[in-house]
């Protein structure tokens, strides 16, 4: 049995058998992607979204690989490690 389940997903560990725990807006979230989009990051951050003409996400994060810290904006994405921080925040440019 153990044979089975030791040769069960060895060697296709391609991202999506991982689990990476990140911090979104200080609650602790777990992904399996190796790379999230700014999109991804905000409907992790907000279960539904504010929406409007006038709605601009900021998504900040830190902690990510070397040690970098840095800013996404919309059609960006980013590699993602364990322990990630990411602080996404909504403004109303109205």
């Amino acid at each position: 049995m153990s044979q089975n389940q030791e040769g069960h997903g060895h060697g296709h560990e391609h991202g999506h058998d991982k689990e990476y725990t990140i911090i979104v807006n200080t609650r602790e979230k777990v992904v399996t992607e190796k790379e999230l989009s700014f999109s991804d990051i905000v409907a992790l951050a907000y279960e539904t979204p504010p929406t409007g003409p006038n709605i601009v996400f900021t998504v900040t994060y830190r902690r990510g690989h070397g040690n970098q810290q840095g800013s996404l904006v919309e059609g960006q994405s980013v590699k993602i490690k364990d322990g990630m921080v990411f602080d996404v925040s909504c403004t109303d440019k109205s």
